[in-house]
């Protein structure tokens, strides 16, 4: 764990994350794998949570030094679950990652079924909130701790017919901006990463039922949406994982209540 009473910091120290409890939901596919497997890389003891119970068992059958529980974390039990598991496994939490996330429906607003819009909270929000609410007691029972939260720079800029998404990874912003001002007195430290198109088979179905909303070719979509990226090009997991990896190091001990963009620099979505 990182000592907060630390008063220095010195570049051999930047990435060092050894030894550190690493939680990552949605962490045995895309980014949230990278991330799991960059800190276990780097001698974290890492624990993923994953809807995709193949993709678990396959992650656990690769690396020997991650564990997975198969599950859904908008559900109250299988927090319960997990957490119960880390502390088994572990003995508790140093850093929590809330990678979950669902695209959510493509459609105009008065489409939005009530269920559509209850299951794009339930994932991109409320998760969150569990596992939160499930890592803190531990994180301030010990004095530190991070918590880093997966928005979206669509939050920043809106992203029109995608309405449930937006607002579950607006409000994403707006818990960790107050959990930081609750948490820090305790030492815990809570930031948000904005991604942009993270490159991957998610942004390409993404990219497939907007331009099919939108009347055009997949093709002239993803390069109207690279046109307003400043640095004109999608993001890789790896980019993701290096800026958590950051923030949990000793690098990162005074960064908190941040909503950190990792896009290239979001200049406007259609």
């Amino acid at each position: 764990m990182i000592n907060k009473s630390s008063t220095s910091c010195h570049p051999s120290d930047a990435s060092s994350v050894t030894g550190l409890r690493v939680l990552v939901t949605a962490g045995a596919g895309g980014a949230g794998r990278v991330i799991a497997q960059s800190f276990a890389e780097r001698g974290a003891r890492v624990l993923v949570c994953d809807i995709d119970s193949e993709a678990v068992a396959a992650l656990e059958s690769e690396r020997s030094d991650i564990c997975g529980l198969a599950g859904d974390v908008s559900a109250e039990k299988t927090v319960d679950d997990l957490f119960e598991m880390a502390e088994s496994r572990f003995g508790g939490v140093d850093v929590l990652v809330n990678n979950v996330g669902v695209a959510g429906p493509t459609a105009a607003v008065e489409s939005i079924s009530t269920a559509e819009w209850n299951a794009t909270l339930a994932a991109n929000l409320t998760s969150h909130f569990l596992c939160a609410r499930r890592a803190v007691p531990g994180m301030k029972a010990r004095g530190n701790g991070l918590i880093v939260n997966i928005s979206s720079g669509s939050a920043k800029v809106g992203l029109p017919l995608r309405l449930p998404y937006v607002v579950s990874k607006g409000a994403v912003i707006s818990m960790t901006m107050n959990l930081a001002r609750e948490l820090g007195p305790h030492g815990i430290r809570v930031n948000a990463v904005l991604p942009g198109a993270i490159r991957g088979g998610r942004i390409e179905r993404v990219i497939r039922e907007k331009a099919r909303a939108l009347g055009v070719s997949a093709a002239d979509y993803e390069r109207n949406l690279l046109q307003f990226i400043s640095l004109r090009t999608m993001v890789e997991p790896e980019d993701i994982a290096a800026m958590i990896l950051f923030l949990a190091s000793p690098a990162g001990r005074r960064i908190t209540g941040q909503a950190i963009g990792v896009d290239g620099n979001i200049e406007y979505e259609q």
